[in-house]
């Protein structure tokens, strides 16, 4: 981005604690109405980058400029004025009630005694209702849930009216329901609003939904930083948080458990007493699938520890996509073709040394035609199971 055009920019930002910096050299520019994202393994530093960037934290160096304004040297009136800020430290709030507490959103709009006016309590209402927190208003907000107080302090950053709002971890203890409307409101508040979004996210698939741009943090430096369609690639993702025991997967933006290998509850005695890791079983079971239709079967192996073959399955199919990870063999054949002679030979033979073929129900064309011989052979042999 060309620094004319960036709202905010990290110039060369050091943070850290008691003058030590932990993370240095942070050089990111930031677009009016961007959504941005923190993703990283725990302890990586997210927090206190937002804290650096919100003044809680003093920076060990460099400069954060907001709308060409040095941030640190703007007066506190100006900074809650422009800015909204949820972190996950608990709010000592005592004998407030929600209302009390999503009001003090409009305080630094208000005079000297603080007192609402009719537009104030508006907003105020309207904040609420936007995140369903209507009915908690009259409630003390220390008897509230984690996730009815984090709904709540996003009330009150709503009802700020700022240009630019950073989060922590804000769908942390909500349920799925309201991390998606938490979520859409950020949208909704970046895109029809203009509102600049910044905050930190552990569920990397809501990340990777929601951003237009992605910080990774690990080590001493930003690890990577850009569009999530640069961030979220298997490789990558595998390297931010250093995973060697399963699988993310960019297409469907799911964490998968490692493939079965059938020795989750039988591992070979002479293998665990030598300290080695006992061999893959060879697998047993053939799974003909399309369409999606074998992902839940998939899982179900999965879950028993039973090693699988899938197949027969073009690679632009939504279950090769998941096949690739989990199986321990995929029959695959080209996209758009015909059913080649090598995977219909492949697939044969699975169904000859194969102890259990389960056939899903998926549509049957002209490319995979052939795969109505493989079911019919594994219906003669005894061994079909339809799922």
């Amino acid at each position: 981005m060309n620094k004319q055009n960036a709202y905010i920019s990290m110039d060369n930002l050091a943070v850290g604690y008691n003058g030590k910096a932990i993370i240095r050299d942070i050089c990111i520019d930031i677009g009016k109405g961007e959504i941005v994202t923190l993703i990283g393994p725990n302890g990586a530093g997210k927090s206190t980058i937002l804290k650096s960037i919100t003044r809680q934290l003093s920076l060990i160096g460099g400069k954060v400029w907001f709308a060409e304004k040095d941030l640190h040297k703007m007066t506190s009136k100006d900074v809650s004025t422009k800015m909204a800020v949820v972190l996950t430290e608990r709010l000592k709030a005592e004998l407030m009630t929600c209302y009390d507490i999503v009001a003090s959103g409009r305080y630094p709009y208000t005079g000297k005694l603080g007192l609402l006016t009719e537009a104030d309590e508006r907003m105020v209402d309207d904040a609420m209702a936007a995140v369903n927190a209507t009915e908690l208003g009259p409630r003390d907000f220390n008897a509230i849930s984690d996730g009815q107080k984090q709904r709540v302090l996003l009330a009150r950053a709503i009802c700020q009216d700022p240009e630019i709002i950073v989060l922590d971890e804000p769908t942390s203890f909500l349920d799925v329901r309201y991390k998606l409307e938490l979520l859409s409101i950020l949208r909704n508040m970046a895109k029809k609003k203009g509102i600049t979004v910044i905050m930190s996210l552990h569920e990397i698939d809501l990340a990777e939904k929601i951003s237009d741009k992605i910080i990774c943090v690990k080590g001493d430096r930003i690890y990577r930083y850009g569009a999530p369609e640069e961030i979220f690639e298997e490789a990558m993702i595998r390297e931010l948080y250093s995973i060697d025991n399963g699988f993310f997967d960019p297409l469907l933006g799911s964490i998968e458990l490692p493939a079965p290998t059938g020795n989750m509850f039988a591992a070979d005695e002479a293998d665990k007493a030598a300290g080695e890791e006992p061999a893959a079983i060879e697998p047993k079971v053939l799974v003909l699938s399309s369409g999606g239709s074998g992902v839940p079967v998939y899982r179900r192996l999965q879950k028993e520890d039973t090693p699988f073959i899938a197949g027969v399955l073009a690679e632009n199919d939504i279950d090769y996509q998941l096949a690739r990870l989990l199986a321990a063999e995929v029959i695959t054949t080209p996209a758009f073709e015909p059913i080649s002679e090598e995977a219909f030979a492949r697939a044969m033979e699975a169904v000859e040394s194969c102890e259990r073929i389960i056939a899903t129900e998926f549509p049957i064309g002209t490319a995979n035609s052939r795969i109505s011989q493989i079911i019919e052979a594994a219906e003669k042999s005894g061994k079909l199971e339809r799922n």
